[in-house]
């Protein structure tokens, strides 16, 4: 008789705290999972060569998956690499060019020295001295014309180098944008296109998320805006089934600054509000959330 008063003593006190657990889940607001969504299209034409890549792989930023035809833009680029080769040799040495016509100027110089000394002597005359400094003048007018026509030429060469220069850099760019990778760390949702199929500028190859952080978007009212913050942490619910649900640390990282009317696919625990504000809160995803997935968020424990 006893041990039976105690069993109903213990089932009473199972059921009021059962009751009072069912009571403490209520939550101040619900929502959606979300994750950054990208859509990864095609940058160059041609045949899809190569791509590994499977819904559900985890990729990594910029990790080569595949790469679109890109033969014709290497044939291209070896020829302009060909091309620069052969105008860079147009370049001329002005020093080694110029080298003959300096050395007669100096010979010339050292002749004039000379007739100066015989002049000074009364060995020489007057017209020697002249010839021989109108022949300097000479040459250095043919060395300043040279130097001038040589500089010209470099310069054209250089130009024309760099314009060929561009259009490798051009073509380097548009190599790049035929390998096939994605921009962010994620999992891939949809694959699109298939290997041996053409894509095109433009075209979506296939969409990824960031399955790791990952954040739930909730609409709260006026009244319970007043208890967030950005930089809050916050307790996450996550719905598996009407009764089962997975807590989170979130911590609050966006807050709508203007109200719009209550969205029709989420409810706040005060329907009578038609104003709401939208809230996001970042989650650190464990494996077990999904796009999609229903959360809600408790402001503060209730008894």
């Amino acid at each position: 008789m006893k041990t039976s008063k105690l069993t109903t003593a213990f089932l009473i006190a199972v059921f009021f705290f059962s009751s009072c657990t069912k009571k403490s889940a209520q939550f101040d607001a619900s929502g959606v999972f979300e994750a950054t969504e990208v859509m990864v299209s095609a940058q160059a034409s041609g045949e899809i060569m190569k791509f590994d890549v499977q819904e559900g792989d985890w990729v990594e930023a910029g990790q080569p998956l595949g790469y679109i035809d890109t033969i014709q833009l290497y044939l291209k680029k070896l020829q302009l690499e060909t091309n620069i080769r052969a105008v860079r040799n147009q370049s001329v040495d002005i020093n080694k060019q110029l080298a003959a016509l300096e050395q007669q100027i100096a010979t010339a110089q050292t002749e004039k020295k000379r007739i100066e000394n015989l002049l000074k002597a009364g060995a020489a005359n007057t017209k020697q001295l002249d010839d021989i400094n109108a022949q300097i003048a000479v040459l250095e007018k043919q060395l300043a014309a040279q130097k001038t026509a040589f500089q010209q030429n470099n310069s054209g060469v250089a130009e024309q180098s760099a314009g060929v220069n561009i259009q490798i850099a051009q073509l380097n760019d548009q190599l790049k944008k035929s390998y096939i990778a994605s921009p962010i760390d994620g999992s891939v949702l949809v694959k699109y296109m298939q290997k041996g199929e053409l894509a095109v500028p433009g075209k979506p190859l296939f969409k990824t998320a960031n399955m790791k952080d990952m954040f739930l978007r909730v609409y709260v009212t006026s009244e319970q805006l007043a208890q967030l913050k950005i930089g809050d942490d916050i307790d996450v619910f996550a719905e598996f089934g009407k009764k089962e649900h997975r807590k989170y640390n979130g911590k609050v990282t966006w807050i709508s600054n203007k109200a719009e009317f209550t969205p029709k696919t989420i409810q706040t625990q005060d329907e009578r509000a038609n104003l709401v504000y939208a809230v996001k809160i970042a989650v650190e995803n464990d494996g077990y959330l999904k796009i999609g997935m229903y959360g809600s968020i408790q402001l503060k424990i209730k008894n």
